[in-house]
């Protein structure tokens, strides 16, 4: 069952990829490309991806082109070949009722005039086929002058394409199929996923964007594609792309003359962001590979698999640079993670960008001074019963209470106490990197207090509460240690409650 999935993802992720080869030039200031779309509202079969110039570009024929509408055809293997009868064959490109041909006579009709029509194919002509004589070296147009080429018959050998074709699209005579072929170009055994990735990689690099490193199992862009289409944006320009590129955090921003620290990024999710600095590939950690959407893969676990991770990776950062400017796409546990091995006492100077700050993102720092005179938390204890264990509920951006309360009365039945954190509920509650720490701060202390000297109790966390709060609380992991993180079903697809990551010792 998952095998059969993955041709039709790698076949989206193909689509994707040559959307991306054309959309990274409307960040090149020299390109006549304008726009470019996918699935666009275009020629049915020629919608994949479609590509808009001013000024018009010059081809080898004499008209020039304004725009490029294309269809992707990916295969699994690169065995397949074809001819110019599959061009009249609906099952060639996996339609039921109208071939190629048909699909491009229609367009010819919508289009207008400067449009060129690009067939790509990971398959390859056949040998001695005549469409392969037909096929341009310079541009991969058609050579109507050698489909048309003066002889009268159809008893030819560019006779019988010229017959099979007319006839196929219903066309009184030559003259309409020319008109219809004109424009037409086939990109036959078209590069490879991998082949697109590299030169899209390479192609980024030129453009100040930021896409993958070569050790990263995913690529970013992939993802991203798919979220665009969900969110209904699939036609960028010049301005509307760059503005793209900003709020996910692709362009590498060039650091501030004289800016010590290292821009540093940890994703676990792919969304919407708009980090004042972004990283580079080599200083990104993307671990969405290990996720299904938001949720950990079944075959994964958060203490062996994810959180020796983090913990490499950000070690190997502070030996480059003992000052760090970190951005956290991630789960709430990775940005506790993260805090316990940037913890207190390992010296490295962290700044923190948070999202969402007012309606963008800021820089916050423990020492901004954020904290002063600023609100502090609510603090109420619920009792269980006798157990020796506390839940630590944390309700910033929402109470959290309710859900924390349930899933201790359900699942944890050595919990005794329940100590809710309330501060809110808003996602402009916490007012800076000064204010997180000394929340931070005030939980771990409030929990030495509760444990004693039985410094073994075990803590759960539940937090509905800024990264950067997270980040905090884990710089105190060893104040508050044993203690188990906890991560919410958000979207509500996995069970709808709470699930531990991992446990911090």
């Amino acid at each position: 069952m998952a095998d059969a999935v993955l041709p039709r993802w790698h076949g989206d992720n193909y689509q994707a990829r040559v959307f991306w080869e054309n959309a990274l030039n409307l960040l090149d200031d020299t390109s006549c490309i304008v726009e470019v779309a996918f699935e666009a509202d275009g020629p049915k079969a020629f919608d994949d991806v479609v590509v808009r110039y001013d000024p018009a570009v010059v081809r080898s024929g004499p008209e020039r082109i304004t725009a490029d509408y294309h269809q992707v055809k990916w295969h699994v293997e690169t065995g397949g070949r074809f001819g110019y009868e599959d061009l009249v064959d609906p099952d060639f490109i996996g339609a039921k009722t109208f071939s190629i041909l048909q699909r491009l006579a229609e367009a010819r009709k919508k289009a207008g005039r400067g449009a060129c029509f690009s067939f790509l194919t990971t398959y390859r002509i056949r040998d001695d086929d005549p469409l392969g004589y037909l096929v341009s070296g310079i541009d991969r147009s058609l050579i109507v002058e050698k489909l048309f080429d003066g002889t009268k018959t159809d008893g030819s050998r560019m006779g019988k394409v010229r017959k099979l074709w007319r006839e196929h699209l219903g066309l009184a005579d030559n003259d309409a199929l020319r008109e219809v072929l004109t424009g037409f170009r086939i990109f036959e055994g078209y590069r490879s996923l991998e082949e697109l990735k590299e030169q899209i990689v390479l192609r980024a690099r030129t453009v100040g964007v930021i896409t993958t490193m070569p050790t990263n199992s995913d690529f970013r862009l992939d993802e991203l594609a798919r979220a665009l289409k969900k969110r209904g944006l699939n036609s960028f320009t010049r301005e509307t792309f760059r503005q793209l590129c900003k709020d996910e955090s692709m362009l590498a921003e060039v650091v501030a003359a004289g800016d010590p620290h290292l821009p540093v990024a940890v994703r676990s999710f792919l969304g919407p962001a708009a980090d004042i600095v972004g990283a580079s590939p080599d200083n990104t950690l993307v671990l969405t590979d290990s996720f299904q959407q938001r949720y950990l893969r079944d075959d994964l676990d958060w203490q062996r698999d994810i959180r020796p991770q983090v913990d490499r990776f950000l070690r190997a950062k502070v030996v480059q640079r003992p000052k760090l400017r970190l951005i956290l796409d991630a789960h709430a546990s990775v940005a506790f993670i993260a805090g316990s091995v940037l913890n207190l006492k390992s010296g490295v100077s962290v700044e923190l960008v948070q999202k969402g700050f007012r309606g963008g993102s800021a820089l916050w720092r423990a020492d901004d001074e954020s904290e002063n005179g600023a609100p502090e938390f609510q603090i109420d204890e619920h009792v269980f019963g006798d157990g020796p264990e506390i839940a630590i509920v944390i309700s910033v951006a929402r109470s959290a209470e309710a859900a924390a309360r349930a899933f201790c009365l359900a699942s944890l039945p050595r919990v005794g106490r329940l100590i809710e954190f309330a501060l809110g509920p808003s996602q402009r509650s916490v007012l800076g990197g000064g204010h997180a720490a000394a929340l931070a701060e005030s939980i771990a202390n409030h929990l030495r207090a509760l444990k004693g000297n039985d410094i073994d109790i075990v803590a759960h966390i539940f937090a509905a509460a800024p990264n950067a709060l997270l980040f905090y609380l884990g710089q105190q992991h060893q104040a508050i240690a044993p203690c188990v993180v906890y991560e919410y079903d958000f979207d509500r697809r996995g069970n709808k409650s709470y699930q531990p990551s991992m446990m911090m010792d």
